[in-house]
């Protein structure tokens, strides 16, 4: 109990439709010492509440009546007032168009219902931490979303792709694959602080909230091709 003497309890606001659902993630965040600031029954709702308590994550239902989840993410991260709120969405639904408007709205992570207790409560703490989070089937969903886009949609390079350099450019295109950070520290020979680093400034560069960002635009700009592997690099460059 010592060591939370000194630090700021993580603050979370939940918006489920379903009392019980509600109920069940606020206990386990409870256990976790984790404040829930309050709680939503639409999106409506939690935008008000996020308003009112300031919470540092969202946890955030994506069919809710009155106004979805994809919706309420939107409003509530561009609020100028936002600051560093993140917004983890929760469903049981693992659809496509679901998965990229969430992100495309700001969702620093996506998560299925049927998550452990465990793997819910690290999940808060990552990306109220700075960090993003996605499931593996649902990145996967993401790439085949891109796989699938229409051919004359025209894809241009984003404008503040020349602001990176190359190793950062190299890093953003490893990190569109799916690779973590410890995997991406042993393609390129790094340290996993460097690479931490690398991925901080790539962020600050393009003016990106979080590493979910990232791998969006590295496929909206055609950074990265649906079906591109990291191939393997067996040169040691300079950190």
């Amino acid at each position: 109990m010592a060591e939370h003497v000194n630090r700021p309890a993580l603050r979370a606001v939940i918006a489920d439709d379903q009392a019980l659902v509600r109920t069940g993630f606020a206990m386990i965040l409870a256990a976790d010492g984790i404040e829930v600031t309050g709680e939503a029954a639409d999106g409506a709702e939690a935008v008000t509440m996020v308003q009112r308590t300031r919470p540092d994550v969202v946890l955030m239902d994506i069919r809710m009546p009155r106004m979805d989840g994809i919706e309420a993410t939107r409003r509530i991260l561009a609020d100028d007032n936002a600051g560093g709120i993140r917004v983890l969405i929760l469903t049981t639904y693992d659809l496509d168009h679901y998965v990229y408007s969430a992100l495309t709205a700001g969702a620093s992570g996506f998560l299925l219902k049927d998550v452990t207790p465990e793997h819910l409560v690290a999940a808060v703490h990552l990306v109220q931490s700075g960090d993003a989070l996605l499931a593996p089937t649902i990145t996967r969903r993401l790439i085949e979303r891109f796989a699938h886009r229409e051919e004359n949609t025209p894809t241009a390079p984003h404008p503040d792709l020349s602001a990176l350099t190359p190793r950062e450019l190299e890093v953003l295109r490893l990190l569109a694959t799916g690779l973590t950070n410890a995997e991406l520290a042993d393609r390129l020979f790094l340290s996993p602080t460097t690479v931490k680093t690398h991925i901080g400034r790539i962020l600050s560069k393009l003016h990106l909230r979080d590493r979910v960002q990232a791998v969006v635009l590295a496929y909206e700009s055609g950074l990265v091709t649906p079906g591109a592997t990291a191939s393997p690099d067996h040169t040691a460059p300079p950190t």
